[in-house]
């Protein structure tokens, strides 16, 4: 996404997240929860509005502003309005940047959090597996997790969003392989995104021993999509 400006909505020295993937860069949930502070809409237009301003007098560029963080953002009670408030600031300060959510998708069934995931300009929604036997091994739900259910809620973006998937071996999950690969391509084929980022381990993960894949062989895993016409993005 070019130049990103992160923003955390979460807990700035824990983890507040109803997955426990076994790669995520903030560890594990039970080892993130000494800090359950989280910043409000008041806070975020403070704090973001400060920092654009200063990023604009010193001539820094920013293409996208970004919400992910130690957990999943849309988790923030205060999610809708502060998606509206930095629509607002976005327009004033840097208008031509973009701006991004990355979420697991499990908030979509709530009207006001799908509501809010429409008006940015890049949702980013992940989908690791085909199953919720599959999710289990690699995503770990803390919340009754239904992949239908999830499908049928992305199905509302009607194509306009970004699906975000790892692609990784460990725990007994293994993306390369038919029960992962061949259902996780239907599930993309019902959904038809307008863009997919496929990804592999980048940073330091909580279970150890865990494989990553070149993106030569990404590449190949993904090619029957890539020659159906989808774009795909692929980060090693």
């Amino acid at each position: 996404m070019g130049a990103s400006l992160g923003i955390n909505l979460l807990p700035q020295k824990g983890k507040l997240c109803n997955f426990d993937c076994i790669y995520c860069e903030c560890g594990w949930n039970r080892d993130g929860r000494g800090d359950r502070s989280i910043a409000t809409a008041e806070d975020l237009r403070r704090t973001l509005e400060e920092k654009l301003i200063k990023c604009q007098e010193e001539g820094v560029r920013i293409d996208s502003i970004t919400f992910s963080g130690d957990g999943e953002p849309t988790l923030n009670p205060d999610f809708p309005q502060i998606i509206d408030i930095t629509l607002a600031l976005r327009d004033r300060y840097y208008p031509q940047a973009k701006v991004s959510v990355l979420s697991n998708s499990t908030r979509v069934c709530r009207d006001e959090v799908f509501q809010a995931l429409r008006k940015v300009d890049n949702p980013i929604m992940k989908l690791d597996a085909p199953t919720a036997e599959l999710a289990a091994r690699i995503n770990q739900p803390a919340c009754e997790y239904s992949v239908p259910s999830i499908v049928a809620d992305l199905k509302k973006f009607e194509g306009d969003f970004v699906l975000q998937t790892m692609f990784l071996k460990g725990n007994g999950f293994d993306s390369s392989s038919p029960e992962v690969l061949e259902g996780w391509m239907e599930i993309v084929r019902e959904l038809r995104p307008r863009e997919i980022m496929v990804y592999t381990l980048d940073r330091e993960t909580p279970m150890k021993d865990l494989q990553k894949f070149t993106p030569e062989q990404m590449a190949q895993m993904v090619r029957p999509l890539v020659e159906e016409g989808f774009k795909i993005q692929i980060k090693g």
